[in-house]
């Protein structure tokens, strides 16, 4: 049976952490960001986790399981 490919997309997306969990890049703050205040882009600047139901999911894409 040939390897497993990671997914392309998903490798640009996430970073797995020292622990194992996964690390995402909040959405909505690429463009449109004048009529957005201040203090939600500082907050979309931030790194957050992966919600648990959808880590396994995350894993199958980057081959770790």
């Amino acid at each position: 049976m040939p390897k497993m490919k990671t997914t392309s997309s998903a490798k640009k997306r996430f970073k797995i952490t020292g622990s194992g969990k996964i690390k995402r890049k909040h959405a909505f703050k690429s463009h449109i960001l004048t009529k957005k205040a201040k203090k939600r882009k500082r907050n979309l600047t931030h790194a957050t986790l992966v919600h648990k139901a959808d880590e396994s999911n995350i894993k199958l894409q980057l081959c770790m399981k």
